[in-house]
């Protein structure tokens, strides 16, 4: 990580947003990292950078991460997907759902994945929500919304936030917390 980039504020809020009023769901890497704009929170002169003057930045970084740990996850009914998806998470991560408890470890984590969700549900990010703060040599707080769709159906009911805390070691990203919280009914828009 640059040492420069943690410079421009005390506490940086990196958000990723869209040039939309609706909500979007983000579904590439390229388009999240396209996204992605940096706004500092207590800098002098307070604004936006955008991500051409940004190459490698924080939330470039975890907006890739994301992409790809869900992407396996969205395939992980095939197993070699679900080791991949396995190997974004530390052995001794812990995840935290509202509704399911808590797994204080890898392997029961990828076991309730494959029970519960592998070829059940896909996760998409709704666009717009990521937010990711960094945190001094360790790596990144990734807070957001998503909402998981029904394979079966094709229904995405439901929205929950999330928080991920990301560690990057050699150059590698893998989490060590995950809070997925607040599972709430979709609102439908009508006109």
């Amino acid at each position: 990580m640059n040492p420069a980039f943690y410079s421009l504020a005390t506490v940086a809020v990196l958000t990723l947003s869209l040039a939309t009023t609706e909500p979007a769901v983000a579904t590439d890497a390229s388009a999240l990292a396209n996204a992605a704009s940096v706004k500092t929170a207590e800098a002098p002169h307070a604004g936006t950078v955008q991500p051409a003057a940004l190459e490698d930045t924080l939330s470039t970084q975890i907006a890739a991460v994301d992409f790809a740990v869900f992407d396996s996850f969205n395939k992980c009914a095939a197993p070699a997907e679900l080791k991949k998806h396995a190997a974004f998470f530390t052995e001794d991560v812990e995840f935290y759902h509202d509704r399911g408890g808590v797994t204080w470890n890898r392997k029961d984590m990828i076991a309730n994945t494959e029970k519960y969700a592998c070829g059940h549900y896909r996760r998409e990010l709704v666009a717009g929500t990521m937010k990711v703060f960094p945190v001094k040599e360790f790596g990144a707080i990734e807070q957001g919304v998503h909402r998981f769709c029904s394979f079966e159906t094709g229904s995405c009911d439901g929205l929950a936030d999330f928080v991920i805390v990301w560690r990057k070691q050699n150059e590698q990203w893998k989490a060590t917390r995950v809070l997925s919280y607040g599972h709430r009914t979709a609102e439908i828009k009508t006109d």
